[in-house]
């Protein structure tokens, strides 16, 4: 396995006070876009602080960036920002428990990530990686889009009159 583009290790015994900034180095974002494949990332930063709770670690903050990437339906390049609230909580290894693969887990809204940890470090910065993966919608269009996909003669979901048996149905009981 390669080592993380972006890696911060954090001590659990250690935690720093206060808030921990993050700042990604020109390599390291470099090195993210081509992993999530975007054009470029410009900035990226996160601020998080950290709590314990039994032997979890919570880390709560911000992630921002900058993204630059291609238009999905005509190749534009687009710019636009992200911001993430970033909520993890790291545990040491062997203390989530296993599931069944089959098994049926429920979570709600208010469930963290768990982020399990080897060793007396954790990695802040590829966790900020992931949920920077996550904030990019790989699919994301520019305005021209619409124009593009007029061109190309392709319709729109609203442009198009629904067609099939039920919408067939549909229709004969609006007439009934």
């Amino acid at each position: 396995m390669s080592a993380p583009e972006l890696s911060r290790l954090v001590k659990p015994r250690a935690l720093p006070a206060g808030a921990m900034v993050v700042e990604a180095s020109e390599a390291e974002r470099s090195a993210l876009a081509d992993r999530f494949g975007v054009t470029s990332i410009p900035s990226l930063s996160a601020q998080v602080e950290f709590g314990t709770e039994d032997e979890a670690v919570l880390a709560n903050g911000k992630l921002f960036a900058s993204i630059e990437q291609p238009c999905a339906i005509t190749g534009e390049e687009l710019n636009y920002d992200v911001e993430e609230p970033l909520t993890l909580r790291f545990v040491p290894a062997g203390s989530v428990p296993d599931y069944a693969p089959d098994e049926e887990i429920e979570l709600d809204s208010e469930d963290l990530d768990e982020i399990e940890y080897e060793g007396d470090t954790f990695d802040l910065g590829e966790a900020i990686a992931q949920t920077l993966a996550l904030a990019i919608d790989p699919y994301r269009e520019g305005p021209g889009a619409d124009e593009a996909r007029k061109q190309a003669g392709i319709a729109s979901d609203e442009d198009l009159a629904p067609s099939g048996p039920l919408a067939d149905a549909l229709t004969a009981l609006k007439l009934g």
